[in-house]
């Protein structure tokens, strides 16, 4: 009897453990098919209000994102607060250059004698002239008539005897105690002025990277001879730049000459020229080519002036210096 009882009582919950587990299977299933009809629905709501952005959300937001960035540009980069005032043009329109100041600019004097010749007299004007035809034949066999590419490397090396020059005098003034006569300015002034020749002709000609190494080259090894001439002779480093000032001025003739010819392309001057030498708006490469070869002659004159002051036996702080006269 009690074997029955014991039976029955297994056979029982045998059942109902069954019945609890497809129970539990079945609430199991349900949810589990609830939550991915759940997901999907929730994609596809997610995907429609992504859709629909665009046209709301996101367009402000990218806006902002420019407002940002011209605000950027225009914020003061710096810790002091310091900025530069708004500088216009005669006519109004906004100073577009910072590399130069509307009183930096100036017309240049085309009246000046491109002629003239300072005839060697003795060894040191024979020695710096024979120097510098020797430095023209490679200068020659290299660039031919690429007289863009010509005049780049011309005026990188034609910026640094003035920057020499004015560094060391100005070096000589605190030492010394002394006023330059104004001869620190005028020669720093010469460098500036070659140097946006350099600027100028490189908005003209785009160097090659051999031409770019060739730049580094000679400007290396020329501002350190110069360097050591000037410290042992500045009449002789005055003269040196004399003659070369008066082969820029052949050169810049001969330049001309191939626009005129049609050789190279008469093209529109570039837009730092004309702010510069204030040209005219429909300047040319000619017009370019015309005050810059002005300006070598008048840095000729100046520098074979600043030597012969030297051979008198003076000191260039004891005449006066022709600062301005580019």
């Amino acid at each position: 009897m009690n074997r029955i009882l014991a039976n029955s009582t297994l056979r029982r919950s045998v059942i109902n453990s069954g019945r609890t587990m497809a129970a539990e299977k079945l609430l199991v299933s349900v949810s589990v098919h609830d939550f991915e009809n759940f997901t999907m629905r929730r994609r596809r709501m997610m995907s429609s209000s992504s859709a629909a952005e665009p046209t709301t959300s996101k367009a402000p937001s990218v806006k902002a994102h420019e407002e940002k960035k011209e605000e950027k540009k225009k914020e003061v980069f710096s810790y002091w607060g310091i900025s530069r005032s708004k500088i216009t043009r005669e006519d109004g329109t906004e100073w577009p250059w910072n590399c130069f100041m509307p009183w930096d600019t100036y017309q240049s004097n085309l009246s000046i004698d491109l002629s003239k010749h300072h005839v060697p007299k003795n060894f040191t004007d024979k020695f710096a002239y024979r120097t510098v035809k020797l430095l023209r034949i490679p200068t020659d066999v290299f660039f031919q008539r690429r007289y863009g590419c010509r005049a780049m490397m011309l005026e990188t090396v034609a910026a640094v005897p003035g920057m020499v020059g004015g560094m060391l005098l100005h070096l000589r003034s605190l030492r010394k105690f002394q006023q330059s006569g104004g001869w620190i300015k005028a020669l720093l002034e010469e460098a500036e002025n070659e140097r946006m020749h350099l600027m100028t002709m490189v908005e003209l000609v785009k160097p090659k990277w051999y031409e770019r190494l060739l730049v580094l080259t000679v400007q290396g090894v020329f501002f350190n001879a110069f360097f050591v001439i000037y410290m042992v002779s500045p009449k002789l480093a005055h003269r040196i730049v004399g003659y070369l000032e008066e082969e820029a001025v052949h050169s810049y003739t001969e330049f001309l000459k191939d626009i005129e010819s049609g050789a190279i392309e008469n093209v529109a001057a570039p837009a730092i020229a004309i702010d510069y030498w204030r040209l005219p708006k429909d300047a040319t490469l000619k017009d370019v080519i015309t005050v810059i070869r002005a300006d070598e002659a008048h840095h000729r004159d100046v520098n074979h002036f600043a030597s012969d002051i030297h051979f008198q036996g003076k000191e260039l702080r004891e005449a006066p210096a022709p600062v301005g006269y580019h």
